[in-house]
């Protein structure tokens, strides 16, 4: 999927779009990475003398996969913005590190109305760097 593709999928844009492409995609599974560049923004703060990619945006970076996964599963719905409602059992595992890239896994469990649940994980290297579950709802965007 190409940044063009993503970016009608969602409504996130540079500097905080975090999903550089898709790598796998089912009607509730995808799997996307992101690789982090050394002048990320946020890295000339966030530890300067020893610097790793920040865990909410481990979190934040799977929550694009799960929107853009969502997005290709729903009508087009005006008026209304997917959000995030909750997040649980997050468990960090691994630091990242600038250079490194990270594959976001991102399943859809259960949806009930206008509220979609989903589990994901984010490992580097082949290592877990966080697992948690989250929850998307629509909110009006007027």
């Amino acid at each position: 999927m190409s940044l063009h593709e993503i970016c009608a999928a969602i409504p996130h844009r540079p500097p905080f779009l975090l999903v550089d492409e898709i790598v796998e995609r089912a009607e509730t599974r995808i799997v996307c990475r992101k690789t982090f560049r050394e002048d990320e923004w946020f890295f000339a703060g966030h530890y300067p003398e020893f610097p790793i990619v920040p865990g909410v945006l481990l979190c934040e970076a799977a929550m694009q996969a799960g929107a853009i996964l969502l997005a290709n599963g729903q009508p087009p719905l005006e008026r209304s913005v997917p959000v995030a409602a909750r997040i649980d059992d997050v468990r960090f595992k691994r630091m990242v590190r600038p250079g490194e890239t990270v594959e976001m896994e991102v399943e859809l469990t259960d949806h009930v109305s206008t509220a979609w649940y989903l589990k994901a994980k984010v490992t580097c290297g082949g290592q877990l760097a966080v697992r948690f579950q989250f929850t998307c709802a629509l909110a009006p965007s007027s």
